[in-house]
């Protein structure tokens, strides 16, 4: 039998700039590019807020992680959070009496399938074993 050698750092992006990775390379650049067009078009009053919000978060896109997630990720995250509709629903169940007989839905068998008990254990294991093999095939 062949061996593979199998990848150890699988989850390591590969660093392609320097010590920066290609998605850390195109933010960073991305946040250089719209403060240089800033200090071109923008006067000087309202350049360095503008530069300082922009670098921050190019930086923060490119180098910061929330809980070991990429922080792109985790704004991606809390934005859907914000904006898909919660509905939360809580039924209070009544409690179980104990005199009090099971509901016919407690009562239904969980697998339709499986056959009722016989005498002979050794054709209920026979069965059970073809069952698993066919499973297995099938899957």
């Amino acid at each position: 039998m062949q061996q593979y050698q199998v990848p150890q750092f699988i989850n390591v992006e590969d660093k392609i700039i320097g010590p920066f990775t290609i998605k850390q390379s195109l933010w960073v650049g991305a946040g250089g590019g719209l403060i240089f067009f800033a200090k071109v078009f923008f006067p000087a009053l309202l350049f360095w807020p503008f530069a300082i919000i922009v670098g921050g978060l190019a930086i923060a896109l490119s180098f910061l992680k929330i809980n070991e997630q990429p922080f792109p990720i985790f704004l991606k995250n809390a934005f859907l959070y914000m904006v898909k509709p919660r509905f939360y629903i809580w039924r209070k169940e009544e409690p179980k009496r104990a005199g009090e007989k099971p509901t016919a839905a407690a009562k239904e068998p969980l697998v339709a399938s499986l056959p009722k008990l016989t005498e002979s254990k050794l054709s209920d294991l026979a069965w059970s074993l073809d069952v698993k093999t066919k499973i297995k095939d099938e899957g």
